[in-house]
């Protein structure tokens, strides 16, 4: 599968008025169901490397890979969302996404069971959440996106990972990088 890199820079120049009508979706399965993130958070896609597992971590935080020397903490989505975790395949990757927490920016990987492809949504597709009726919390949805004649929930990444267990994951970076979590992917 090799890596897939995501640039999402682009000029203000390279706006145009549709640019700002559609958006661009990154849409891959988990537990069979079709979820979504905005592109932009996206930094890049891998395969599923070795994962170091770290002690005492909730089930959904997977462990850490080693990224071109950088500890990069990995979160099972499916774990997170109450699915149940994520069973390797060869179609599993990791989606390492940028989510900020105050004046930093942290990569993330979130490990995924099949990446589908890139959707464009127009603004007008763009439903707001449901107050009931899914089995993924409410906070971690951001809209639901209209794609033909069915829904796609798009995530919240920035709630899927809250701002708590952003530092607690800090924390797990830092700690792995002193233990020594160097060769294993």
């Amino acid at each position: 599968m090799g890596e897939m890199v995501l640039s999402n820079r682009t000029s203000a120049a390279a706006h145009s008025e549709v640019d700002d009508e559609v958006t661009q979706y990154l849409t891959f399965a988990v537990s069979d169901e079709r979820l979504a993130m905005s592109i932009d958070a996206v930094k890049e896609i891998i395969e599923t490397p070795a994962v170091t597992r770290v002690p005492m971590t909730p089930d959904y935080i997977r462990g850490v890979i080693n990224l071109r020397g950088s500890v990069v903490p990995v979160i099972d989505l499916g774990a997170r969302l109450g699915r149940g975790p994520v069973v390797l395949t060869k179609r599993s990757c990791i989606v390492l996404v940028e989510v900020h927490v105050g004046d930093e920016a942290h990569v993330l990987g979130m490990l995924v069971d099949e990446v589908k492809n890139i959707l464009e949504i127009a603004r007008e597709d763009i439903k707001p959440p449901p107050e009931f009726g899914s089995e993924i919390r409410t906070d971690f949805i951001e809209a639901m996106g209209r794609v033909d004649e069915v829904f796609v929930i798009i995530l919240s990444v920035d709630h899927v990972l809250s701002m708590q267990e952003l530092a607690a994951l800090r924390r797990l970076s830092q700690e792995a990088a002193l233990g020594g979590a160097d060769g294993e992917s």
